[in-house]
């Protein structure tokens, strides 16, 4: 038996691989840089995980999803694998202590997000790195023409520069033909080479519906179809909205996004992964790296902006190879709100400046400093300054993100907690002790009340503008004050964050490229097309899909509203036939009346007999005689 199988029953428990994952293995294995193109749910993870397994030296995984990322090392350690994440939230001790531990210590996988390859502290300890294998998730990241474009990604080429002989392992869930060719160029394959190419799922069910009622026909689906759900929104508020609405229909609901907090999110989570609730409603932050195989029903009450975000959603559905559905409601409404999205999402390149501009001012952070620095950011402070919806210097950051400037990292906002563990009297000799941080500790009493019973929520922001000073001083001291047991204070978590990548720039130095404005506008608008099309056309929802990923002749899926709808057309028109060619078989020989005609063609219900040759009279193709007898005219 080869290794790699060996391999896979001790560390995983499995006896076999799935469809195309030995091949990707062996590929890999063989030496050979390869792109794998596998469905979701397709176990991704383990076509890098057994050949790193299988050879000295260590992995490296490129991933831009830090939750599944940590997820990972978590589950790998779990099996006694040594396995470190390296990503953009660590502050720099940590990542020089993983670093140390892969250069001289036993770690197999590193998993690092796009941004760290460019820090200056990874590309010299890498370098002392033995690479066995650099693996690339979410591969389609890395093109221009990939729906998620990240210009991190294209570092990734920089490093296989360090380790020729290591090979590549691109992987992907969504890529159109120009994609594939994409990826392979800028990840500098020494010879193309390309595994799955078919992201068929014959369990999968597609039906798109128009709908005026989404709610209600919501609730019909979920009645007819028993079984665990996702239902994708495209706003926070809507998934509150929904999932009320399920709740009063006695179908137990509940919410996931952004916007929760990471213990809220963990609850719904929990909750849904156990079956205690039924429906998730959520936006496309649910469902990255969820292993849950008996989803029944995706169910998309927003129609997304691409077809590659949504059959990456729907995917999520039946991995466990049984019969499951992926349902569509949409109504001209969603037509004009992603008219309405889309000039959002690429604002004027004047006003991405006046966010750059606006966002160095509120961290009060001077031209040409700032760089590999990380701030949290308060999203709606700086849209409130600028005027503008959340929305809108959201789309910018992204543009900037896009454009080298800064790493934009849109994750959920956790406030700050501070609780005071000094009682009153010894807080007090502390200040006269430290008159340092006495202004910060007055500051704290007098804005924040509970302090001694409870933790409080606060906002290093607000504490920095009032003691006039940087938003990085306030949590230095606020840690220091944590280090003395002063108090306990926990730092915002999975919140908004971004990372400057350059020094600040002035204004007007600004440069938003081509490539990443008018080209993406473009490539967005043409996705958008394809979207509506998917909607509209009457064609198997299945092969619509396959050919857009490139599937050139896939065969209808047979179970999609599309292929029912021809079904029960053409069963219709056999039925006709069937009972026309009997009738006129028994007018000829036998002469019946209507009640024995019902009788005789006893295979067909009654009323349609009835109704059959009702209409075969009022059309003057049969005759009844004076003994009420069926008869041919003439």
């Amino acid at each position: 038996m080869a290794i790699q199988h060996d391999i896979l029953k001790k560390y995983w428990g499995f006896d076999k691989f799935r469809p195309s994952q030995e091949d990707v293995v062996q590929s890999v294995l063989d030496g050979k840089d390869t792109l794998a193109l596998l469905p979701t749910g397709g176990g991704k993870s383990l076509c890098f995980q057994i050949p790193a397994m299988c050879v000295e030296g260590i992995c490296i995984v490129v991933s831009p999803l830090m939750a599944l990322m940590q997820d990972q090392v978590v589950a790998l350690r779990k099996r006694g694998i040594e396995a470190r994440t390296v990503h953009s939230s660590m502050r720099y001790h940590e990542v020089d202590r993983v670093l140390d531990n892969c250069v001289y210590g036993s770690v197999k996988f590193l998993y690092v997000s796009p941004e760290r390859l460019s820090n200056e502290m990874f590309q010299a300890r890498v370098k002392k790195m033995k690479v066995s294998l650099i693996a690339v998730d979410e591969a389609h990241c890395i093109s221009q023409w990939g729906y998620d474009f990240r210009p991190d990604y294209l570092r990734i080429g920089e490093l296989r520069s360090l380790f020729p002989a290591a090979p590549i392992l691109a992987l992907t869930a969504s890529a159109t033909p120009e994609v594939v060719c994409d990826i392979q160029k800028q990840l500098l394959f020494h010879k193309e080479h390309v595994i799955g190419g078919s992201f068929a799922r014959e369990n999968l069910s597609y039906n798109v519906f128009h709908t005026e009622n989404k709610e209600g026909k919501l609730i019909e689906i979920l009645n007819k179809m028993p079984g665990c759900a996702i239902v994708y929104c495209a706003t926070r508020q809507r998934t509150h909205a929904i999932a009320d609405y399920i709740w009063k229909q006695g179908i137990a609901s509940g919410v996931y996004h952004a916007g929760l907090t990471h213990a809220q999110r963990a609850d719904a989570f929990k909750l849904w992964m156990s079956g205690k609730m039924r429906v998730v409603c959520a936006t496309n932050a649910f469902g990255m790296g969820i292993d849950k195989p008996d989803v029944r029903l995706v169910l998309h009450a927003d129609v997304p902006t691409q077809p590659e975000a949504y059959f990456q959603e729907a995917g999520r559905a039946g991995r466990d190879g049984k019969l499951a559905h992926a349902v569509l409601l949409w109504n001209e409404g969603d037509l004009d709100r992603a008219k309405k999205n889309h000039a959002i999402k690429f604002p004027p390149k004047s006003e991405v400046r006046d966010v750059y501009r606006a966002l160095g001012s509120l961290l009060q952070l001077a031209i040409g400093s700032g760089k590999d620095q990380i701030f949290p950011i308060d999203l709606h402070a700086l849209a409130s300054l600028l005027g503008k919806k959340p929305a809108e210097v959201h789309a910018s950051l992204q543009l900037l993100s896009l454009s080298g400037y800064l790493n934009y990292d849109e994750g959920s906002y956790s406030p700050a907690r501070l609780n005071i563990t000094m009682d009153r009297q010894a807080l007090y000799s502390f200040q006269v002790g430290h008159p340092d941080l006495d202004p910060l500790l007055r500051l704290l009493l007098r804005m924040y009340g509970g302090m001694f019973e409870q933790y409080v929520t606060i906002r290093e922001s607000e504490i920095a503008t009032q003691l006039k000073t940087t938003h990085q001083q306030v949590i230095s001291s606020l840690e220091r004050l944590k280090q003395m047991e002063v108090l306990d204070y926990e730092p915002q978590t999975d919140q908004p964050r971004v990372t400057f990548l350059l020094d600040r720039q002035r204004e007007e130095d600004v440069r938003i490229p081509e490539s990443v404005y008018e080209m993406r506008k473009q490539s967005d608008e043409q996705r958008w097309h394809a979207m509506e099309k998917y909607l509209q056309r009457e064609q198997c929802r299945s092969i619509q899909l396959l050919q857009y990923f490139g599937d050139k002749f896939p065969d209808p899926c047979g179970q999609c509203d599309v292929c029912r709808r021809e079904k029960r057309v053409i069963s219709s028109s056999k039925s006709f036939h069937a009972l026309e060619d009997a009738l006129l078989k028994l007018v000829l020989t036998q002469s019946p009346t209507v009640e024995m005609a019902v009788a005789m063609l006893n295979e067909y219900e009654s009323h349609t007999v009835v109704e059959f040759i009702r209409r075969k009279l009022d059309l003057q193709e049969l005759v009844m005689d004076d003994g009420l007898k069926l008869r041919l005219p003439g």
